[in-house]
């Protein structure tokens, strides 16, 4: 779950990097991009634990949310360091980032996993 977690703070950064140096038209695409990318990585963290340690839907769906709830919070502290870093005037600190960021993603995130995991035991068994 960790590694999953380091990994999607690595994706988010270093897009947001190339995003920064890109164009406007590029912006969008590097953005996709780093969506597909965190996207593939939770995918294949789901099927990790479904197929190859042979967890139930619950507990699959939970450390998919607490991988994608540490990497927004690893998210939303790189966000507070770069606040710092840029001191950018008239901007406020992103301080409520670091709660909210986890709590928004790693509820859709469980839900997502849950069901998608729910599918995949289903059809497992049939097989």
């Amino acid at each position: 779950m960790m590694l999953v977690a380091v990994t999607y703070v690595v994706i988010g950064i270093a897009f947001a990097a190339l995003a920064k140096s890109a164009d406007a038209g590029q912006v969008r695409l590097w953005r996709l991009a780093a969506w597909l990318a965190s996207a593939a990585v939770g995918a294949a963290h789901i099927m990790y634990e479904h197929y190859r340690l042979r967890e139930s839907p619950r507990p699959v769906a939970l450390h998919a949310a607490g991988a994608v709830g540490l990497g927004a919070f690893g998210l939303a502290l790189a966000a507070n360091v770069h606040w710092l870093v840029a001191g950018t005037p008239g901007q406020h600190a992103p301080l409520l980032a670091l709660p909210m960021w986890p709590v928004v993603t790693a509820l859709p995130a469980f839900l997502g996993a849950l069901v998608v995991t729910a599918v995949l035991a289903r059809f497992s068994r049939r097989v």
